[in-house]
């Protein structure tokens, strides 16, 4: 194909990683606050502000799925070019078994494991997915 350079999509990209790595954070942090206060105990905005970071997650992921088809394809062609799919697709995976189990929680008394387990796993995956982007963005650059 012959398309016009993808920079700005790159740039797309590195801030949809830091903020959705932000967002991760907050969440990590407003997450442990659930464990330190108890429910009456709790501040009024935390719970909301939990859920906001969690569907700003979501949409940043899917964000950074459809940068990574759209970027990959106008460039090769084809997918699966470097181990970043694998990861990319675990991220995503992860982000909405926790969103799903987060929706379970009030229902069923496993789903707060698989939301805990499920997000320590997706700090891993993010870790990796941000090695092999930056690997895949060198390619590009």
């Amino acid at each position: 194909m012959d398309l016009p350079s993808f920079i700005w999509l790159w740039k797309l990209a590195a801030w949809s990683m830091g903020l959705a790595i932000a967002a991760y954070l907050l969440q990590a942090i407003t997450g442990l606050s659930f464990l330190m206060f108890r429910s009456q105990d709790q501040p009024s905005w935390l719970r909301p502000l939990h859920r906001v970071t969690g569907g700003a997650i979501a949409l940043l992921i899917l964000i950074l799925l459809a940068i990574g088809i759209v970027g990959t394809l106008g460039h090769y062609g084809s997918l699966g070019h470097s181990s970043h799919l694998f990861s990319g697709l675990t991220v995503v995976e992860l982000v909405f078994l926790s969103a799903w189990s987060a929706a379970q929680i009030r229902l069923h008394s496993w789903a707060r494991l698989v939301h805990l387990t499920s997000n320590f796993a997706l700090c891993i995956a993010l870790l990796w997915a941000s090695i092999t982007g930056w690997e895949v963005v060198q390619k590009y650059l």
